[in-house]
């Protein structure tokens, strides 16, 4: 996901997304553990796509303690 995409998207969007991703992330090692994934460098997209979610809450956090 590109972040001028996360950016677009309201805080409570963005919440349920990273929900959603950490769910999926579960998966994923669970599947990796279990029996192997097609594509590994999936958990590596997802881990960083939930990082650049926490990053622009916290911004939007910061920015309303600012004004």
């Amino acid at each position: 996901m590109k972040i001028n995409k996360i950016r677009e998207m309201s805080s409570p969007d963005l919440e349920k997304e990273l929900g959603e991703l950490k769910t999926e992330l579960f998966k994923l090692r669970f599947n990796l553990a279990t029996n192997g994934l097609d594509n590994p460098m999936k958990i590596k997209e997802t881990k960083k796509d939930i990082a650049r979610i926490n990053t622009v809450l916290k911004e939007r956090e910061l920015e309303k303690k600012n004004a």
